[in-house]
């Protein structure tokens, strides 16, 4: 006997309860995330406000096609910001994806219960401190006359460095202070994996003679794959992208460091404060989505070749 195909109200009735669930994620979305795409129109026009409202100065700004972006693309920001952007994110990339699947491996095979949750809590604690409480902090080390740093290097017999206005130094430090910051939490999820392999994989192995390191190469890695691979496809998307906190609270907006600590996130809030040019600020933001989208189609589609479990869709 075939079933009677359910009607579309009858569905969504059956499933109520599960509906009012993600109810609340869904309306947060829609009018947080999906009701503000539609002011991307901004990047095409030379928008001026107005003192009738945001709608009003949407509908009657002069439209200028390209032109916020051809100015972006001509301006000599451009190529700065392009290169600190993509550097800082590559480093990010590939430090992270490391160090996060060395120490999750790392903790996976702790067999000490107290000592695991003692370096789970250390590595977690600097991600829950915001930048601009690390801030103060790193100014507390690296202030020119009062910093520990510069006192420690006097006491030594050397001379006190002006790390606020030497720009060679900070490209380092901030991918230090990044990877950092994030160690412990890029590094749960492959932790979680390593820890759910079956036990009888590892006594399979060692009955084989396998010692530690073939164990982690040959059970460990294969099995965190999927999930690495994921998140390096996720990452990838983001690249355009960057932190804001990082690359503009830490350096403390100085005017030496801006060539070495611009990145779009930071140009974007500097080019709506400073020059207060919302057209050019919001092409900006839409270059960021477009090539992060694209970039994670493209990814996308080279990993369900190679991996089809992996892949996003």
């Amino acid at each position: 006997m075939v079933k009677k195909k359910k009607s579309f109200w009858q569905e969504l009735k059956d499933n109520r309860v599960y509906l009012l669930l993600v109810a609340p994620g869904t309306l947060f979305l829609i009018i947080f995330f999906y009701i503000p795409v539609l002011a991307n129109v901004v990047a095409f026009q030379n928008f001026e406000y107005s003192d009738q409202g945001f709608i009003y100065s949407l509908l009657h700004s002069n439209w200028v096609g390209f032109k916020n972006f051809e100015f972006f693309f001509k301006s000599a920001d451009f190529w700065i910001v392009l290169r600190n952007t993509l550097g800082y994110n590559l480093a990010f990339l590939f430090l992270n994806f490391f160090f996060a699947i060395f120490f999750g491996i790392v903790m996976s095979q702790l067999r000490n219960r107290k000592l695991l949750k003692v370096y789970q809590t250390s590595m977690l604690f600097p991600y829950f401190l915001s930048w601009a409480v690390l801030a103060f902090f790193i100014y507390a080390f690296l202030s020119p006359d009062k910093g520990m740093v510069n006192h420690v290097i006097q006491a030594m017999g050397g001379k006190p460095i002006d790390f606020y206005n030497t720009p060679s130094i900070w490209p380092g430090l901030l991918i230090f202070l990044g990877v950092w910051k994030g160690i412990g939490y890029n590094s749960i999820l492959y932790f979680a994996t390593a820890m759910g392999i079956n036990p009888e994989y590892y006594d399979a192995a060692m009955i084989d003679g396998a010692n530690k390191w073939q164990q982690i190469k040959n059970v460990t890695l294969p099995a965190i794959l999927p999930v690495a691979t994921l998140m390096l496809i996720l990452n990838i998307g983001g690249i355009f992208r960057s932190d804001f906190g990082l690359f503009y609270l830490i350096p403390r907006n100085s005017g030496t460091l801006i060539n070495v600590s611009q990145t779009f996130d930071t140009y974007i809030y500097r080019a709506l404060t400073t020059t207060n040019d919302i057209g050019m600020s919001t092409a900006a933001g839409l270059l960021q989505s477009v090539v992060g989208m694209a970039l994670i189609v493209i990814t996308n589609l080279i990993v369900r070749k190679k991996q089809p479990e992996a892949a996003l869709f």
